[in-house]
């Protein structure tokens, strides 16, 4: 039989360019050839096979703004791309990837799917440019164009916000490969051994803000540090955390993380007491995923993804979003009953073990592409 060759179209940053690779890495090689066309300043790291072979690449004027030049630029050559790979399936990835991808395919009368990673939509305040993303989003609908959501709430989000037909939607929940032992700092420690952490930038999304400001209530009644990995250079609110730390005078019970290698991400998840995320949005985040991975129970607000992934008083607890009181009394509570914390840390352990195992799923999305 042939392999089926699958073009991968996105903007490979955060959370997209790690589903990327894990599919990548965990495919079968004897069914699928798989290429990737991606932006020229998103990753400068090879793409690799589930036998450590390179996978083909291609570089476009893909970036994360909006720039009429640039995005029509990227459509002309990404349609070069695909006309001469000639692929059986495009999977577009993210709005950018996805919008690319999916007037390509339709151009050249390619089957795509369609993976948001978090509808665009969702990342601004901004009335016009919410209505903007999200009638984009309508438009390219169905069509000729599957949604592969990853999380069954981006699916409802997808079928109910969106406009996408039921049986034009499908799942492959992200998940991660088993972490089973976690390697030496790269980076310098200079944080206490007690501490909680996250995983996110200062933005809109991840609402940093607001868990600053959980944890100077926390610290008025018990002691703990936080750390915020992830404050890379697409940080739009990094001054406006910066400044509340001042303003709050918490700059001893704050670290702020610069982008790190992942296995330095496991190892101070893996230290941490648990986890915290305080998102506006979410599609499904690795963070969390690996934080059950490591046997740690989360407190997480109550958006997609998050509210997949933990189950209150299971693996951990979910709370309203902007609810300070609620997320505060959380905190306090995991960091006052020990045996609390243990049990929920253990379920944490077993929710990955049975759900998020990409050696175990990875069989779902090849019958997805396949068929």
């Amino acid at each position: 039989m042939a392999k089926k060759k699958i073009v991968h179209v996105l903007h490979s940053i955060g959370g997209v360019d790690v589903y990327l690779r894990l599919v990548l890495e965990n495919m079968d090689t004897d069914l699928f050839e798989n290429i990737v066309v991606h932006g020229t300043k998103d990753t400068n790291k090879p793409f690799f096979d589930k036998n450590g072979h390179e996978v083909k690449e291609y570089k476009v004027s893909i970036f994360r703004d909006i720039s009429i030049l640039n995005d029509i630029k990227s459509l002309f050559q990404t349609y070069k791309i695909l006309k001469k790979e000639k692929p059986n399936l495009i999977h577009a990835h993210s709005a950018k990837g996805g919008i690319i991808g999916r007037i390509t395919g339709r151009l050249l009368g390619i089957k795509v799917i369609y993976t948001p990673h978090a509808f665009s939509y969702l990342s601004t305040q901004n009335r016009v440019k919410r209505n903007l993303f999200l009638s984009i989003e309508k438009v390219l609908a169905n069509g000729n164009s599957l949604l592969l959501a990853t999380s069954a709430s981006e699916k409802k989000r997808a079928i109910e916000a969106v406009g996408y037909k039921p049986k034009s939607v499908m799942v492959f929940n992200n998940c991660i490969e088993p972490i089973t032992k976690t390697q030496p700092l790269l980076i310098t420690k200079t944080w206490p051994e007690d501490y909680i952490c996250t995983v996110g930038r200062p933005s809109y999304q991840k609402n940093i803000e607001q868990m600053i400001r959980v944890m100077y209530e926390v610290n008025k009644e018990a002691k703990i540090h936080l750390i915020v990995m992830g404050v890379g250079p697409v940080s739009g609110q990094l001054e406006s955390v910066k400044k509340l730390i001042q303003e709050l005078d918490m700059t001893n019970d704050v670290t702020l993380i610069k982008w790190t290698e992942r296995t330095d991400v496991f190892n101070i998840i893996n230290q941490s007491k648990f986890y915290i995320s305080t998102s506006r949005y979410e599609g499904m985040p690795y963070s969390i995923i690996e934080s059950l991975a490591l046997s740690k129970a989360c407190v997480v607000t109550n958006c997609d993804g998050n509210k997949d992934l933990i189950i209150d008083n299971y693996n951990g607890f979910v709370i309203e979003n902007e609810d300070l009181k609620g997320f505060k009394n959380k905190i306090l509570k995991l960091l006052s009953d020990k045996e609390l914390l243990d049990k929920l840390s253990k379920n944490a352990f077993t929710s990955y073990s049975e759900n998020y195992d990409i050696k175990k799923n990875i069989f779902e999305l090849e019958s997805i592409y396949l068929e």
